[in-house]
């Protein structure tokens, strides 16, 4: 039988017999995916560090989501070029999700930039290097967090940029030694 969940983090609903494994929509772990009517909506009386730290997230979100966007133009082959979309499109999702708790709309990505490379080992880098900035950011706004469901979402946040920099570390492997 078909079950809505809801996930924690994104908002977004998942129609399934159980919750996957993560979410599909912002890559949030499972046990953040809950019964669509346990779900809350981000009604959170934010601080001013809390503010400044949400308007700082999404101009990383944005930013890392054009990146993507330009990186799946730019790929030569389809593995990578769902690669970076699906990415662009996580990266696209936190940002919708940190407008939820700003309680504004959306600001628009560029999804025809030119902000990246015509070169996959360039791109992988700077992905790379772009997640671990975002992670650092993160965990620092989870600390200066004073309400539990600002500290959960950046949490969180922080495993899923953690995934991506594993995703990146291991395709930058697989560039510097190919198998035979």
């Amino acid at each position: 039988m078909l079950k809505v969940f809801r996930c924690w983090i994104c908002g977004e609903t998942y129609l399934g017999e159980e919750a996957p494994s993560d979410c599909p929509y912002c890559g949030a772990d499972r046990t953040l995916l809950k019964p669509a009517e346990e779900y809350e909506y981000p009604d959170v009386d934010l601080s001013d560090k809390e503010k400044e730290n949400f308007k700082k997230a999404l101009e990383l979100e944005v930013d890392n989501a054009t990146f993507y966007y330009c990186a799946n133009n730019k790929a030569e082959n389809p593995k990578d070029e769902g690669m970076f979309k699906r990415l662009a499109k996580v990266e696209a999702e936190h940002a919708e999700a940190i407008c939820m708790f700003l309680d504004r709309e959306e600001p628009a990505i560029n999804k025809k930039s030119e902000v990246c490379s015509h070169h996959l080992p360039d791109n992988l880098e700077s992905a790379h290097q772009r997640e671990q900035r975002a992670i650092e950011h993160y965990r620092k706004f989870a600390k200066e967090a004073d309400h539990s469901r600002v500290k959960e979402f950046f949490e969180a946040i922080v495993e899923i940029e953690t995934d991506h920099l594993e995703l990146h570390e291991k395709e930058i492997d697989n560039l510097e030694s190919p198998e035979q």
